[in-house]
């Protein structure tokens, strides 16, 4: 059986990638962490893994824009390499910052536009609290597959609202509805972030992005609520197991 290896992105402020690693592994991947200055000296050593991952922290103090230091810098010197990747329908996955730095690298561009961002929270505060979550219905992302339709997961962000172009708010959301990359939704209005999404992915399905922390919801004795069942393995660690278990479906693409 095919091993899925993963590369864990780290660098100035990501402070999530031990937990990301972490997960992966107790899904059944071999993760290697990664700073992105030693991904820069050989970005060929990009392709000896299967799935790539940006965890969540604060890259680069968020200094002009959360993400945006980091995503700068990923365009710059391994741009092409990431549009191959992900043209490989490698999962990638974006957690928080993450998520940030995807959106920035145009993955999740609407009819070959950015017209989807993220922007402060409506509150202008920094939010950490666990809050309800509902998988997109009719959503094509390989990471939220066959998982319970709703759950309880951790969010901690100050720049995480879904927004679209002015004026085209309305047709922009259609496009996503009805391409299934609405993969995550907030249950209630908890940032203001349009239509309460929570996630999206690419329109592959494999490139997938969210707000929440699913690292922070592996087993049940983590989770603020149903706690009961301690060693139980939680939602969240259901993310990082689709991942490996696509690879492994995939073997032969692989080989």
């Amino acid at each position: 059986m095919l091993e899925a290896k993963v590369l864990v992105l780290t660098g100035e402020g990501i402070n999530c990638e031990k937990e990301t690693a972490f997960a992966f592994e107790k899904a059944g991947g071999v993760p290697t962490i990664l700073t992105i200055n030693e991904l820069i000296k050989n970005p060929s050593r990009l392709f000896d893994f299967h799935i790539l991952a940006i965890p969540g922290g604060f890259s680069y103090g968020d200094e002009i824009g959360s993400g945006q230091v980091f995503s700068l810098k990923l365009k710059s010197f391994l741009g092409e390499e990431l549009k191959k990747f992900i043209s490989q329908k490698r999962p990638v996955l974006g957690i928080c910052n993450g998520f940030q730095i995807l959106m920035k690298l145009d993955v999740f561009n609407i009819d070959g536009q950015r017209k989807m961002g993220l922007a402060p929270n409506i509150s202008g505060k920094f939010i950490n609290k666990w809050t309800g979550v509902k998988v997109g219905e009719n959503s094509k992302c390989i990471w939220t597959k066959s998982l319970q339709n709703t759950a309880i997961l951790p969010i901690r962000h100050g720049e995480g609202r879904i927004v679209f172009k002015e004026n085209e708010e309305s047709d922009s959301y259609d496009s996503l509805l009805k391409n299934g990359q609405i993969a995550l939704t907030y249950e209630e209005d908890v940032n203001g972030s349009y239509s309460q999404i929570a996630g999206v992915c690419d329109p592959t399905g494999v490139v997938f992005g969210l707000m929440p922390h699913p690292e922070a919801d592996l087993f049940k004795a983590t989770h603020a609520v149903d706690n009961k069942n301690p060693l139980d393995k939680s939602w969240g660690f259901g993310i990082f197991k689709n991942a490996i278990d696509y690879i492994s479906q995939n073997e032969g693409v692989w080989k």
